[in-house]
């Protein structure tokens, strides 16, 4: 039970610091991978609890090593561009 509310907390903290940094992106990417975290703890304790096979929380914790690698190339491409990584700074999107 310490486990499930333990991963509550670290969703929503992960939530709370996605929200309120939205200016860094490394902070962002950071706090996604937090929320990944809880979520494959959840995921994890879930299959455990209902005694299924493990299969399913690979193939999430893959996609997720997939999405981080995705999100760090792309905060490399923004810093070799613009010079930093201010979400703010981006000509494109104003």
């Amino acid at each position: 039970m310490l486990v499930l509310y333990s991963s509550i907390l670290m969703f929503f903290s992960g939530l709370v610091v996605f929200s309120s940094k939205r200016k860094h992106m490394l902070l962002m990417l950071l706090s996604l991978e937090f929320v990944v975290l809880a979520l494959y703890l959840n995921i994890f304790m879930f299959l455990k609890v209902c005694d299924h096979e493990y299969f399913f929380s690979m193939i999430y914790i893959t996609m997720s090593v997939c999405e981080g690698a995705l999100g760090l190339s792309m905060l490399v491409s923004m810093i070799r561009v613009h010079g930093n990584d201010y979400i703010l700074s981006f000509s494109s999107l104003w």
